[in-house]
């Protein structure tokens, strides 16, 4: 693992075919198939990850969304993109009663990706936001659904990106990504 010229990627891991990147920076800057929002059940776009998707993408987004809501805790929706680099934006909805929902919400995420036959998608630290998730228990179990994902992957499936916004977030998940 280390800085990639190709992706811009500080960290990378390879399984099955699939590079599993982690990166420092916006996700609403990302241009892979699909980025992913950390939602609320109302699938509403306030702050954070999701005002930073509605401020970038358009208010398109929010009114789709919000369109195929309310959606229950540890599911996921997808909408287009408005005027982001992406496709898709899936909206996972992971705030509720902590790390249960983050796997759910990044199960339903990946469920979703494949039903969209997706080759690359970007994610977010899910639930660490409002929802106050631990970032160290966030990152356990997030990288272990993206390597089961990685390793039962539909042939589509080429890259999970990791977006994290702080310095301090990356090197948590480089740790948990070196242990796995």
């Amino acid at each position: 693992m280390g800085s990639d010229a190709r992706t811009g990627a500080v960290y990378e891991k390879t399984i099955h075919g699939v590079r599993i990147t982690l990166v420092r920076g916006d996700i609403a800057e990302q241009a892979t198939d699909a980025v992913v929002n950390a939602a609320n059940n109302q699938l509403w776009m306030g702050s954070g990850v999701a005002g930073a998707i509605k401020r970038k993408g358009g208010g398109v987004i929010e009114e789709e969304a919000v369109g195929k809501g309310p959606i229950r805790v540890g599911e996921a929706v997808t909408t287009g993109a408005g005027r982001l680099k992406a496709r898709y934006v899936i909206h996972a909805a992971a705030m509720g009663d902590g790390p249960t929902d983050v796997t759910g919400a990044t199960r339903a995420t990946f469920a979703e990706a494949r039903r969209l036959r997706l080759a690359s998608l970007s994610l977010p630290a899910l639930g660490t936001g409002v929802a106050g998730v631990p970032i160290d228990e966030c990152a356990g179990m997030m990288l272990s659904i993206a390597i089961k994902t990685a390793k039962a992957a539909w042939r589509e499936l080429k890259e999970i990106r990791f977006v994290l916004w702080t310095e301090q977030d990356l090197d948590v998940f480089r740790r948990a990504l070196e242990g796995l």
